[in-house]
């Protein structure tokens, strides 16, 4: 079956927007591409930092309740929706849950042909990034860096460490079907 949706799943700052930039420009097909953060970024002021929302802790924690958790769902569907629709789909996601996350996103894409990918960083790797950025709460990338890997099954991993974005994107389109 022609692969529909790539998933990647990694820390904060472990460089799946980077693969997935690459990713776009390597493969020869278009591939839409939808992140988390970009969800993150489009919820409204009262769910960031509050009680049911997603909440960024000052240590790099990050605490989700049952009103980001509805919307994330709606939005899974909606992404799982375009790749049924015929669009082929690029997942950038953070597993907080590890397994518990896989677990949402199998039931959501049911029946669609997904390619698996872990994105791993190396802890200190990943939060100098972090600390380059700016843009994040310090201890994040770290905190996350094998969190979100914890029991979660892929079909290819790939290690932003020590192999460029390009290389990785590279990587994964040789294991697209």
């Amino acid at each position: 079956m022609t692969t529909q949706v790539i998933l990647l799943n990694g820390g904060s700052s472990a460089g799946k927007t980077g693969i997935v930039r690459c990713l776009q420009a390597v493969l020869p097909e278009p591939w839409l591409a939808f992140g988390i953060d970009s969800l993150v970024d489009a919820l409204p002021p009262g769910l960031r930092g509050a009680d049911g929302g997603i909440d960024f802790a000052d240590d790099g924690g990050v605490h989700v309740g049952a009103g980001f958790r509805a919307l994330e769902a709606a939005w899974m569907e909606g992404v799982a929706a375009t790749a049924r629709a015929g669009a082929r789909i690029v997942v950038d996601d953070v597993f907080l849950g590890g397994a518990a996350s896989q677990q949402r996103w199998e039931k959501t894409l049911a029946g669609l042909a997904v390619l698996w990918v872990g994105v791993r960083c190396e802890p200190e790797v990943a939060a100098a990034r972090e600390l380059a950025r700016g843009d994040r709460a310090q201890g994040m990338a770290a905190a996350q860096a094998e969190l979100v890997h914890r029991g979660v099954t892929y079909d290819l991993e790939v290690d932003t460490a020590h192999t460029e974005s390009l290389t990785c994107a590279r990587t994964i389109a040789a294991h697209v079907g």
